[in-house]
């Protein structure tokens, strides 16, 4: 009873309060001020008015940094170097308690030099934006605190995971959405998870006797595939020199075929691969590369995969949300036919971090592969349907609830809603493409229109531009995105990536997937890389 009386009536108070711009702090702390420990909250006794006004002071700097992040006429970024930084606040822990008045302060500290990644001229990375839905449902999943593993304790979160896999599997297009799938710690784990169950598939003893029961084992992907198929062969025992890269395009697409339409580099290196003796297990085709965004050609990979009878994986952690697109879906032609796909919807479908998914097409498999049967956890007396007990055919035992971000967003736009975010996404990134193509400065690293929102450039400034030694002109041009990136950070007005790629200097790559990204921030990138870049 004590709950439901202090409670409904606190919060009206506080609604009370706000609407007359009041801070509840000034009414239930007359000095404004926090100066008791965190001790004095929740589960203490008679903490509830002091829980309640302390997290309404958390929220307030929350939806002030919010609104602030939309804000074009913020900055994206307060740049501090890190010895500045480091020193500018008292980040050390200590032996004793710190006020809340501390906590507080601190709170507002971390926004203040936080990156914000909302902001709609912020393209650095391929994570961003912030939806407002996705944010509320990862406050709901902090405030359950609960974990993935068992149905007893996550019960709503296990059967929405269950159905929205179960849907991602439908749109891949395997028949009736039958398989099987997790969300995992992002795309590097769920790739790794692929290359798990393809040699569990191929060799199942490796699981008990290791990889001295197994002959070599190799994987091939594409030299511009994402580095965590390497880092996920070296993990398993694999070993990275286990890994062929093949040679792709100039537009980053895997060269599954020569001009002669009869023998491919893949197809080669895996003939090459068997005359040495030892076994190609794994192929990882991937659907939007991190740095062109390059579409492998799926249907003629799955053929020669068929052939040879080679587990097939998409990492489609970058451009499988493409296949909500009606639009552009047809890029991954050929998905249905993968034995596994990688899938982030935190990335194009801008649900908050951490949200990724690796898609099976067979069920059961990886039960079979992970479980060891902990009999603390994983009961077989139980008097529910054991088959929602997902956490034995997961290699974490302990597991965050990254469902309900993703269920939430689906439920508040539907897939016409992801359709249409993702679909301005790309309208954005071919706007700048037709800007920049034929404009006086700038020239693209590859020709065609890109097939996702990556666009790579160079900037060619003034001083550099009609330079006749080309390999002078290459030295001073390298040195031209460093610069400008910096001078955006330090200015706070727009982050754009960039890198070396191959033997290629450092360019630009510009990736949209920010939902509140416009034309008019597309334009005011182009004019401010030029207006930083002017003196170069």
């Amino acid at each position: 009873m004590l709950h439901e009386s202090i409670f409904p009536h606190t919060f009206l108070q506080i609604l009370e309060y706000k609407s007359q711009n009041v801070s509840t702090a000034d009414v239930f702390f007359p000095s404004s001020s926090f100066f008791f420990p965190s001790s004095d909250l929740l589960p203490a006794m008679d903490g509830d008015t002091k829980t309640m006004t302390f997290l309404q002071e958390v929220v307030d700097i929350l939806l002030a940094y919010i609104v602030e992040s939309f804000d074009r006429e913020t900055k994206v970024i307060d740049f501090h170097y890190p010895n500045e930084l480091l020193q500018m606040n008292n980040w050390e822990l200590q032996d004793e308690p710190a006020t809340l008045d501390d906590i507080l302060i601190s709170c507002r500290a971390t926004l203040k030099y936080a990156i914000k990644t909302a902001h709609p001229r912020y393209f650095n990375q391929l994570s961003t934006g912030l939806d407002m839905v996705g944010l509320a449902a990862d406050w709901l999943t902090s405030t359950a605190n609960t974990n993935m593993f068992t149905y007893e304790v996550a019960p709503v979160f296990v059967l929405l995971e269950y159905v929205s896999l179960k849907k991602m599997r439908e749109i891949i297009g395997w028949p009736d959405g039958r398989g099987d799938g997790i969300f995992s710690p992002g795309g590097a784990i769920s790739n790794m998870y692929a290359m798990l169950l393809a040699r569990f598939k191929m060799f199942p003893e490796v699981k008990e006797k290791g990889m001295s029961s197994v002959p070599r084992l190799v994987a091939f992907t594409s030299e511009h595939s994402h580095f965590s198929i390497k880092k996920g062969a070296a993990a398993l025992g694999i070993g990275t020199e286990s890994v062929i890269c093949i040679k792709a395009d100039e537009r980053g697409d895997l060269e599954t075929y020569c001009n002669n339409n009869t023998t491919g580099a893949l197809r080669a290196a895996l003939g090459f691969v068997l005359v040495q003796g030892f076994v190609p297990f794994f192929v990882s085709a991937t659907a939007g590369t991190t740095v062109y965004g390059a579409f492998d050609p799926l249907i003629a990979i799955s053929d020669i995969c068929k052939k040879y009878n080679i587990w097939m994986h998409v990492d489609g952690a970058w451009g499988g949300s493409l296949l909500m697109s009606r639009r552009h879906r047809w890029k991954l032609d050929g998905v249905e036919r993968a034995n596994s796909v990688t899938w982030n919807p935190h990335k194009m479908m801008s649900v908050p971090l951490q949200c990724s998914a690796l898609l099976v097409r067979e069920e059961g498999l990886m039960q079979n592969c992970n479980q060891m049967h902990a009999c603390y956890l994983f009961q077989q007396d139980k008097h529910y349907d054991l088959s929602y007990d997902t956490g034995d055919k997961a290699l974490q035992c302990g597991r965050h609830v990254d469902i309900f971000k993703l269920w939430l967003m689906w439920r508040a736009k539907g897939t016409i809603g992801f359709e249409a975010q993702i679909d301005k996404c790309l309208e954005l990134s071919e706007y700048l493409y037709n800007k920049i193509k034929d404009r006086e400065g700038y020239e693209m690293v590859f020709d065609g229109k890109p097939q996702h929102t990556n666009v790579c450039f160079w900037y060619l400034p003034p001083g550099i531009r009609y330079m006749e030694d080309k390999e002078e002109k290459k030295k001073h041009l390298h040195k031209v995105a460093p610069v400008i990136k910096a001078r955006m950070m330090e200015y706070g007005t727009t982050m754009v990536s960039y890198q070396p790629q191959g033997d290629k200097v450092n360019f630009f790559r510009m990736v949209i997937s920010n939902p509140a990204a416009t034309f008019q921030d597309i334009d005011f990138l182009i004019e401010e890389i030029e207006r930083l870049g002017q003196d170069l």
